[in-house]
């Protein structure tokens, strides 16, 4: 677990996030709405921990966040020491985000995706490549069906919701 503290922008926009989703969930629980405002306004909040382009509305304006400096960080010493890792996030956007990182910072990867077409090739490609340093896995679409041992290193950028897709994804490394 590698702990980062959000900067001052991005804290101000998570508060602001928490701030209207516990007045909107309370007000929908009173009114005798469902426990779904109150998993949305959890969904919310862990986008806003992740980056805040990623909250509805919102926009950052570094382009940045901790959490995506802290992995950047984590993968140049891995990438550095000739190591390969494997990054889970159950945000796709989130994903693309770090594919721009990537790309700026010269380091190979492969991605995979519910949308990747050609998802063998990807898989096949990362172990062989010596150059490919990274595979970006969305959850959902990286939790079975896939042996990718030549990494030594697995991110889990928003942890899930179940502990044991989260098993199931370190489990492909």
């Amino acid at each position: 677990v590698l702990d980062c503290e959000l900067s001052a922008d991005e804290r101000l926009v998570y508060d602001s996030v928490r701030a209207a989703t516990v007045r909107d969930v309370v007000d929908r629980l009173r009114s005798g709405g469902n426990v779904m405002a109150a998993l949305e306004a959890l969904l919310r909040l862990r986008q806003a921990a992740c980056h805040a382009s990623l909250v509805p509305g919102q926009t950052a304006e570094s382009g940045t966040s901790s959490k995506l400096e802290t992995l950047h960080a984590r993968l140049e010493e891995a990438v550095a020491d000739g190591h390969k890792a494997l990054v889970f996030s159950q945000f796709t956007q989130f994903l693309g985000i770090l594919r721009s990182r990537l790309d700026d910072a010269a380091i190979r990867y492969e991605y995979l995706d519910g949308k990747t077409t050609k998802r063998g090739e990807a898989i096949d490609r990362f172990p062989g490549d010596p150059d490919t340093s990274a595979f970006l896995i969305s959850l959902k679409a990286g939790g079975t069906g896939l042996n990718l041992t030549a990494a030594q290193y697995v991110f889990i950028l928003d942890p899930w919701w179940n502990p044991a897709v989260e098993a199931q994804a370190v489990g492909r490394a």
